[in-house]
């Protein structure tokens, strides 16, 4: 891990942070409403400068930003206060940041594609082999060259990294494939994925098949672009609901701190610095599409949570109290800032033990 490289992994977090409090200040002053400070970090400035009505700031921990409205939380007589404002511009000003950390993680996954030599497909090229030119896999007996990957267990496959997940999450060591072979969908049941060569009896599931490059054509890099979007976005709502369901618990959780030192470990596996960007470029466009989908869920505090309210006040044709609003979204806060310094606490701490 060097300090070039933690460097770089603070930096496009905070890409990211920036990215998201943008989409909110810009939608705002589309709309009208005052915005008094546009801040990336949290706690002491380091740096700041009014321009016109807003304040800029640049603050001392990178694990946040915010854009603070006049009258966001508060009751104001000012006309371009953000509650005085109509509930769809306050809609559309809640949903902007995660939308450009989405369309952020779009276009970050259209750059790695182009990068990368070819686009690799989901289609069977060949299968693992000896040194004497033998197969060693076992899943030769089910797939063929040629095979494109449909579904493993039911779920549907977009991208190589869904085929990945499918083998690696489902706690078993036979599948249910369904592959597209000569133009039809033909469903292969109970096929075993090992390579023979391994000897570790502790290692059921392995990958034993190599897949198709295909050429970086506009078509194609449009198609895998959002293969790779919607594939993202599906793991990561996948582990947010396994999450609630507690197949993972506080220690699969990670806080910046360990976003952070996790993608130093990371890209500094690269061994050339093509390598390196497109794996930093890769996490990146996982953490905003990350960041963009957690903000949309209805927890207090999150643009989720405030969008729901508006839908209320919406149908209800009738404000919330303020009180009561900024009550919700206090609380949410505090547990959201108690879980993260919690989280920091037990990174930080595993850094140290390492």
């Amino acid at each position: 891990m060097t300090f070039l490289t933690v460097l770089a992994a603070i930096f496009c977090f905070g890409i990211i942070i920036m990215i998201h409090e943008f989409g909110h200040f810009i939608v705002a002053k589309k709309c009208g409403i005052r915005v008094l400070e546009f801040s990336i970090g949290m706690g002491p400035a380091l740096f700041s400068k009014k321009h016109g009505e807003t304040m800029y700031s640049v603050r001392l921990l990178p694990i946040g930003g915010y854009c603070a409205f006049e009258g966001e939380d508060s009751d104001s007589t000012d006309p371009r206060a953000f509650r005085n404002a109509s509930v769809p511009k306050r809609m559309l000003v809640t949903l902007a940041g995660a939308f450009m950390n989405l369309v952020l993680g779009l276009l970050l996954i259209l750059i790695v594609l182009c990068m990368d030599k070819k686009i690799t497909t989901t289609t069977i090229d060949s299968f693992h082999q000896n040194e004497l030119g033998v197969s060693t896999a076992s899943s030769e007996e089910w797939l063929r060259p040629g095979d494109r990957f449909v579904s493993i267990n039911g779920l549907k496959i977009y991208t190589a990294t869904d085929i990945s997940y499918a083998l690696q999450n489902d706690d078993c060591y036979e599948f249910t494939v369904v592959v597209e072979r000569d133009g039809r969908e033909v469903t292969l049941e109970n096929v075993r994925f090992r390579d023979s060569r391994i000897k570790d009896e502790n290692v059921k599931v392995s990958f034993d098949f190599y897949v198709t490059g295909a050429e970086k054509t506009p078509a194609n890099l449009i198609s895998y672009t959002g293969r790779g979007f919607v594939s993202t976005a599906r793991l990561i709502w996948i582990s947010f609901r396994d999450l609630i369901r507690g197949k993972y618990g506080f220690n699969d959780m990670s806080s910046v701190v360990g976003i952070i030192d996790t993608t130093t470990e990371v890209v500094a596996q690269g061994k050339t610095l093509q390598e390196k960007v497109m794996t930093l470029l890769d996490l990146m466009s996982f953490i905003t599409i990350n960041v963009g989908i957690f903000n949309l869920l209805p927890f207090p505090a999150l643009d989720g949570a405030r969008f729901v309210l508006l839908v209320i006040e919406g149908i209800r044709r009738k404000k919330l109290p303020t009180r009561v609003e900024a009550s919700i979204h206090l609380a949410g806060f505090a547990i959201l800032i108690v879980l993260m310094i919690a989280l920091m606490f037990k990174d930080v701490a595993h850094i140290f033990n390492r």
